[in-house]
C-alpha cells in the first residue's frame, strides 16, 4: 500500500532583496520518508526546509500539512521540529533541563471536548512534573544518554551535544523532523557514526525525517530520496541509486561523484560520436546529429590491452594513484577531438598503470548515459539602444544591427564567444560564476548576471563559484534578429 503524503510544497518562491531564493518549486514527502534536500551553497535548500518550519514564509505557493494549508500558521502551531547545525542549546541548562524546555510550556488536552452555544472548546494544562520526567528520560534512551541528565551542556563532545539536540526536538513527538546540516561541525569518523545513529534512529521512530546537507556522501548514505537542487530550482528527485546512476543533467552527474563529461553528437538511435570517435550506446529518440552531452561514471571505464579487441580508444596514462580498493587513473586520449583536443579522463579501476604507458578503454553501451543540452546557444530578449548599439544585460555593445532605439530584439551569443575578465570593472557586464564544470578539455562555466540572466560559457580556465567576473562579448559574434514582443516577454 502506498504510504500518504505528509509535506506537500506547491509552486513555492522565495525571494530575498529581489533575488529569487527559490524558484516555483512543487516536492510531495511520504509519511516516514528519509529525504534529503541536496545541493551546494546558496541553492535554497536550507530556505525550502525553514518554509516548512514555519521560519519563512512563501511568497507565492502553498505548504500542506497532513492535507491542511499551513502557509501562514506559524512553528509552535506545526507538528514539526528542527534541529539546527549549531545545536542551540541553552548553555545555562543542564542536558535535562535542555530537553525539558519545552515540554515545560507545552499545554496538552485536559478530559473530552464539550460545546457551548454551537461553540466547541477543549480545556488544556500543562504537562506534570512526573509526565515531564517520564519523556525526558525516553528521550534520552533514544539517543543513548540515558545517564546524562545531569550533565552540563559544555562538558559534552560535538557528538553528544548533537544527540541532546536531538532528544530536544523528538521528545514532543512530532510527526516531522527537520535537520539542518546537523553534522557540520563534527570530525569525519564522529559525522560517519552519527550518519549511522541517524539511520537507526529513524527506522526505530517511523517519523518523517527531511534532512538538509552539501555533502553528496552523506545523502547517499542515508536517505530514501534525495532532492537535488541547484540555483533555487529542484534538479532531480529520487532514490539514491537512480540520482547516482541516471543523472537527469550535467549538473547532477557533476554534483554526485565523479564523473567525466563530454560534448558530443547524437548521430542516430544508438550510435553517438564524442572525444573524436562512434560509439554504441542504448539510448533512442533524439534528432539525428542532435547535440548532447555524454556522461561516463569512472569506475564503468575498464583497463585492457591496447591491442585487445575490446579496445574502444587508446589513452596515455598521466597517473596512477592507489586509492584503496581502486587505482584513480587519469589519461589523455591519444587521438584528438573533432575540436583538434586531447581529452582527460578519469578511469577507477583496480589495474595499476605506468605514467606514460599506451593503454587501452572499454566502456560497456549501457554505461553511456546521454543528456540532451539544457542550452546550445545563449539567447535572450533586448532592445536596440541605439542604431548598431544594443543592451545586454545592462552593457550597451555595438553590432551590426542598424536599427532604431527601442527595437525589440533577439540577441543569440555562442559559448565560446564570450569573454571572462577576472576583474568585473574591466567588464562591460559584471556577473557571479555559479557553476565551472570540466569537460575534458575545457570548462563549461555558467555565469549569472547582476540582472539574473545566465550565461553559458566555454573557456580554458577553471572559475570558483562565487567569483565576481567581468563580461565582454565580440561585438562581431553578436546575431541580432528584430522581433515582435508579447506581455509576457515585455
Amino acid at each position: 500500500m502506498a504510504k500518504e503524503k505528509i509535506i506537500e510544497l506547491l509552486n513555492i518562491s522565495k525571494i530575498y532583496d529581489g533575488n529569487p531564493v527559490v524558484k516555483n518549486i512543487s516536492l510531495s514527502i511520504k509519511r516516514g520518508e528519509f529525504v534529503t534536500l541536496l545541493g551546494p551553497s546558496g541553492c535554497g535548500k536550507t530556505t525550502t526546509l525553514r518554509m516548512i518550519a514555519g521560519f519563512e514564509r512563501p511568497d507565492s505557493g502553498q505548504i500542506f500539512f497532513n492535507g491542511k494549508n499551513i502557509s501562514n500558521v506559524p512553528p509552535h502551531k506545526r507538528n514539526i521540529n528542527t534541529v539546527f547545525q549549531k545545536y542551540a542549546l541553552f548553555p545555562h541548562l543542564n542536558v535535562f533541563n535542555n530537553i525539558a524546555f519545552g515540554l515545560k510550556i507545552k499545554k496538552v488536552p485536559d478530559g473530552e471536548p464539550y460545546e457551548k452555544d454551537g461553540v466547541k472548546y477543549q480545556n488544556v494544562r500543562s504537562l506534570t512534573k512526573d509526565e515531564i520526567t517520564t519523556k525526558v528520560n525516553k528521550a534520552l534512551e533514544m539517543v543513548d544518554l540515558a545517564d546524562f541528565g545531569y550533565r552540563h551542556v559544555d562538558s559534552l563532545s560535538g557528538g553528544q551535544q548533537q544527540r541532546v539536540a536531538i532528544a530536544r526536538a523528538l521528545v514532543n513527538e512530532p510527526e516531522v523532523l527537520l535537520l539542518d546540516e546537523p553534522l557540520g561541525a563534527l570530525d569525519l569518523k564522529m559525522r560517519k557514526d552519527m550518519q549511522l545513529e541517524l539511520m537507526s534512529m529513524h527506522k526505530k521512530l517511523g517519523i518523517t525525517f527531511i534532512y538538509v546537507t552539501h555533502d553528496q556522501e552523506e545523502a547517499l548514505t542515508m536517505s530514501d530520496t534525495i532532492v537535488v537542487m541547484d540555483r533555487g530550482v529542484i534538479q532531480q528527485i529520487g532514490s539514491p541509486v537512480k540520482i547516482y546512476d541516471e543523472p537527469a543533467n550535467i549538473f547532477v552527474a557533476d554534483f554526485i561523484g565523479e564523473s567525466n563529461i563530454y560534448t558530443g553528437i547524437m548521430n542516430k538511435d544508438y550510435v553517438v560520436s564524442f572525444l573524436g570517435k562512434q560509439f554504441t550506446c542504448v539510448d533512442k529518440g533524439f534528432k539525428y546529429d542532435e547535440p548532447i552531452d555524454v556522461i561516463i561514471r569512472p569506475e564503468d571505464i575498464k583497463v585492457v590491452s591496447a591491442d585487445d579487441k575490446k579496445c574502444l580508444m587508446c589513452v596515455e596514462v598521466l597517473s596512477s594513484v592507489f586509492k584503496g580498493n581502486y587505482y584513480q587513473t587519469t589519461c589523455l586520449t591519444c587521438d584528438e577531438d573533432t575540436y583538434g583536443d586531447r581529452n582527460e579522463i578519469l578511469v577507477h579501476d583496480n589495474v595499476e598503470c605506468t605514467v606514460g604507458e599506451i593503454i587501452g578503454l572499454y566502456i560497456k553501451p549501457f554505461d553511456l548515459h546521454i543528456m540532451r543540452k539544457s542550452r546550445v546557444v545563449n539567447k535572450l530578449i533586448t532592445h536596440m539602444e541605439d542604431n548598431f548599439v544594443v543592451d545586454i544585460c545592462g552593457g550597451k555593445f555595438e553590432c551590426m544591427a542598424d536599427l532604431p532605439a527601442d527595437t525589440p530584439v533577439e540577441v543569440e551569443v555562442e559559448f565560446d564567444d564570450v569573454l571572462i575578465i577576472d576583474d568585473e570593472n574591466d567588464g562591460t557586464i559584471c556577473a557571479e560564476v555559479v557553476e565551472s564544470i570540466y569537460k575534458g578539455s575545457y570548462y563549461l562555466c555558467i555565469l549569472r548576471t547582476d540582472d539574473y540572466y545566465e550565461f553559458f560559457v566555454d573557456t580554458l580556465d577553471e572559475w570558483n563559484k562565487g567569483d565576481r567576473v567581468g563580461i565582454n562579448i565580440n561585438a562581431d559574434k553578436i546575431k541580432i534578429t528584430p522581433i515582435e514582443v508579447n506581455d509576457e516577454q515585455e
